[in-house]
């Protein structure tokens, strides 16, 4: 076995799919499928299947994909102990955000790395940004793309698959009523579902965190909700709240870029409103010094923002 055709094996477990694969790799699907078929024949039971149109890794596959992820990581270790690249701290870092994340963080990441004070020896990494904004479940997954890789879920949704990602905790951030500043309710210092179920709504997609959040309050205070517009772009939401006939709900930190004199939040108690917002990462990625710079100099970002923010609340 070779491991690039175990990272392959691996990385297709992860991607779904050989076109994926190649492109993470910058190969061609032929060379991907050439090499996984060199793979299956050192093996005495198939790795994978045909689903559709699709190839998925069988049981031994996926094992055998573990094992070659171990072997990845151990490699990882290797270079680490005798490879400059690893110790050097202008090396690139990728680093993936979804959308409010990436508005809220990137532009400060950028300046503090840029001005050299987030490293020892004044030579900062160079970033690679680019925005990213799926499901829960795929964010995972984007980690064989990117070094580093800002997450967001419920606070009681499934956690992250750890066995495959590390996970560097960032914050926690409660998802608060937007309001429109001459809304009466923006009297209140905070607001439960009861309150505010009765309003007509801007809301997220399905599957996104401020969805998940009125189906809560929905559910706890047993009436539906009008939902008028669906929007995942907070600035736009912030936007429809301020010109008046509809509430949403913004997250407290990651927003704030988005706010004017128009909107108010105000907490929500009586359900779960926290989602997480976590640094996803492959293990041995977290190896590098130039990787660790940007992990620290985003948590010293997020800090400052949240030193910042605050619920808006009347004095």
């Amino acid at each position: 076995m070779e491991i690039h055709q175990l990272q392959m094996l691996r990385e297709l477990g992860d991607l779904g799919s050989v076109k994926a694969v190649a492109e993470t790799l910058m190969v061609t699907p032929s060379a991907v499928s050439q090499q996984l078929a060199l793979l299956q024949k050192s093996v005495d039971v198939p790795l994978t299947r045909k689903e559709g149109r699709a190839l998925v890794l069988t049981d031994a596959g996926r094992v055998l994909a573990e094992a070659g992820a171990a072997v990845v990581n151990a490699m990882a270790d290797a270079r680490a102990a005798i490879g400059a690249y690893h110790d050097a701290p202008g090396a690139p870092v990728s680093v993936s955000a979804f959308h409010s994340a990436g508005q809220a963080l990137f532009a400060p990441l950028a300046a503090l790395l840029a001005s050299g004070k987030a490293s020892d020896v004044g030579k900062s990494p160079r970033l690679r940004l680019s925005d990213e904004d799926v499901a829960q479940e795929d964010f995972p997954g984007l980690a064989a793309r990117y070094d580093l890789v800002l997450a967001h879920r419920m606070d009681n949704s499934p956690q992250w698959p750890e066995d495959k990602v590390a996970v560097i905790p960032l914050a926690d951030e409660p998802l608060d009523i937007a309001l429109p500043a001459d809304h009466p309710l923006a009297a209140r210092r905070e607001l439960e579902p009861s309150d505010v179920v009765g309003e007509s709504w801007v809301t997220s997609r399905d599957g996104y965190s401020p969805a998940d959040v009125l189906a809560a309050v929905v559910a706890v205070s047993g009436r539906p909700a009008e939902v008028l517009h669906r929007i995942n772009d907070y600035s736009t939401v912030a936007a429809l709240v301020s010109a008046g006939g509809a509430i949403g709900l913004l997250p407290r930190f990651t927003a704030r870029r988005v706010l004017d004199a128009g909107v108010v939040l105000r907490p929500l108690s009586g359900v779960n409103s926290v989602r997480k917002i976590d640094i996803l990462a492959r293990p041995e990625t977290l190896k590098r010094k130039s990787v660790m710079t940007v992990c620290e100099s985003l948590q010293t970002v997020m800090t400052e923002l949240i030193e910042l923010s605050s619920p808006g609340l009347p004095k």
